[in-house]
């Protein structure tokens, strides 16, 4: 029965009406003509069409039907004539076709490596299309897209041999979009007046669902990604050991190994996962240890709660087994190796790596370039082998002598704190810490957790981070000690370490729910947590206006 309410549609190269027609020959025949047809002729239904197109494009990346017909010249040729008609591209809704054209053309080259090199054919170009976006030629959201597709295309070996034919420009654009993005995606579009925005932005943005707040949200999020894609795209090229000397150049490292993603983007690599990979290759590893802030930050997410925690401790390790850059690491970090050296799972391999040249020291008279890589290798022998040596040969009588006067040290330690004599108690703490065996696990956490408490009301920041955490390497990953959770958030806090005191107290108030089976989380770690939020959003201190600006940091942060 004919539908009244449909109108039929009259147009015999109608992409809709070629996706129902019931003959797969004629189907595909249609289709084909289709995408040729398209980039050279106009009409208002070709942005509804690479809607359509990107739709089943997110839906089937793995469908190689539309990519076999002439799907990826079709995009290419979209995109060279935005670049180059702008009254053509400002004209109706052509403005949304350069975003969707390189989107499509991403999704599709994500998974199979078959449909990349199909979309790299010498007669499609792709990717000197893609990279008029990554140029920034009409905007950041066309940026996030063009990188999202090129560092696909750069994943799988086949296409990253034509990816790699403009290397020198694609990876200074990635660190330049890496480093730069975020202020840009600010100035232009986030810490702007609503009413000023480019409206297809907050309509690509949005889609019609929700309102400004989803858009700052969606905002956020794609200028977050287009830092992390450009990442990505640098890291393929690291992975296959090119570029290696320009992308370690110092003051770009310095601001990867600050580049997290945010909490919106936590299962990104980030620029840590960057810096990893360049720390596989042994040009990588000396420009890295060159670098005194890039290691520090590598040692401080190493002993936080951080989601990349382990990325940072095994980029350490890889520092630490090479012999050329071992000392280097040693130099920056001195005693503070001791920290993970306390660690039940990796303690015993960086005790390891750093002591591995101890008996030539010792007996074959080799020196060290510093004294303080000297003083780390003497202190991590002592805790690590020769206390280990003087427990086994003590008596049992000797032993619990020792746990009696640690039990009492403790209670010492606690009356004295209680009566304010915090360095007093600090002391006490301290010759418990020494005279504790080493079997007696669950006093020496509460002595290096106490003994960071009177670090903190003593101001002394670093010591207090470095007992909570020889607190929290001890008592281990799957009960990990609730106090110094909060105690080392309050001291990252006195450092200026925002980042790590947010992370460490999510970790607190995660535990102190499961411990308490309270719903409603204590007041103070509500507003460490307020505090950090705003102190560590990413686009933090690019706002040169206070207002309007401030006021969607403090509703973000909320």
């Amino acid at each position: 029965m004919l539908n009244l309410e449909e109108p039929l549609c009259t147009n015999p190269s109608c992409f809709f009406c070629s996706m129902k027609e019931t003959n797969p020959f004629l189907r595909r025949s249609k289709l084909a003509a289709i995408f040729k047809e398209i980039p050279r002729t106009e009409s208002k239904d070709h942005v509804l069409v690479l809607s359509g197109l990107w739709n089943i494009a997110m839906s089937e990346p793995d469908d190689p039907e539309f990519p076999s017909l002439g799907l990826f010249e079709c995009m290419s040729k979209l995109i060279q004539k935005s670049i180059r008609n702008r009254s053509w591209l400002l004209k109706d809704q052509n403005i949304f076709i350069p975003y969707y054209a390189a989107h499509i053309i991403g999704s599709y080259v994500m998974n199979k490596e078959d449909l990349a090199s199909l979309a790299v054919d010498s007669k499609v170009f792709v990717v000197p299309a893609l990279l008029e976006l990554l140029r920034g030629k009409i905007s950041w959201v066309e940026q996030r897209a063009a990188a999202r597709a090129l560092g696909h295309l750069a994943s799988h070996d086949k296409s990253f041999e034509v990816v790699s034919l403009f290397e020198e420009e694609i990876v200074k654009l990635s660190m330049e979009i890496a480093s730069n993005c975020l202020k840009n995606v600010y100035r232009s579009f986030l810490g702007v007046e609503d009413s000023l925005r480019l409206k297809y932005q907050s309509d690509l943005l949005t889609r019609g669902l929700g309102g400004l707040e989803t858009e700052n949200q969606k905002g956020e999020e794609w200028g977050i990604q287009l830092q992390c894609w450009s990442l990505y795209l640098l890291n393929w090229f690291a992975l296959r050991g090119k570029s290696i000397d320009r992308i370690c150049e110092g003051s770009f490292l310095k601001k990867v190994s600050g580049m997290w993603g945010g909490l919106a983007n936590r299962k990104s690599a980030g620029g840590i996962g960057l810096i990893k990979t360049l720390c596989k290759t042994e040009l990588g590893r000396n420009k890295v240890s060159e670098v005194r802030e890039v290691i520090e930050r590598l040692f401080d997410l190493a002993r936080s709660c951080d989601d990349w925690k382990e990325m940072a401790l095994d980029t350490l390790l890889l520092l630490l087994k090479d012999s050329n850059v071992r000392y280097r690491v040693m130099d920056v970090l001195g005693h503070r190796l001791v920290d993970l050296a306390e660690d039940r799972v990796v303690g015993d391999r960086v005790a390891q790596m750093v002591l591995q040249d101890y008996h030539k020291i010792k007996y074959s008279g080799l020196k060290m370039k510093s004294e303080e890589a000297q003083r780390v290798i003497e202190n991590l022998w002592e805790i690590k082998v020769e206390r280990k040596k003087k427990e086994k040969l003590m008596s049992e009588t000797e032993l619990e002598e020792r746990r009696k006067m640690v039990k009492s040290l403790k209670k010492q330690g606690k009356k004295k704190f209680s009566m304010g004599f915090v360095k007093e108690a600090m002391e006490i703490y301290t010759v418990g810490i020494d005279l504790c065996p080493l079997d007696m696990v669950r006093d020496r956490v509460v002595l290096y957790s106490n003994r960071a408490q009177c670090c903190l009301l003593l101001k002394k920041a670093e010591s207090a981070v470095s007992d909570a955490t020889r607190a929290l390497c001890l008592s281990g990953v799957d009960d990990p000690h609730g106090k110094s959770l909060w105690r080392r958030s309050q001291a990252y806090d006195l450092k200026g370490s925002a980042r790590e005191s947010l992370m460490d107290c999510l970790a607190f108030v995660d535990h102190w729910r499961k411990s308490s089976n309270a719903q409603r989380i204590p007041y103070y770690a509500a507003q460490m947590i307020k505090k950090q939020m705003s102190a560590t959003w990413i686009f933090s201190g690019f706002d040169s206006m206070s207002g309007q600006s401030d006021g969607r940091r403090k509703k973000n942060s909320d």
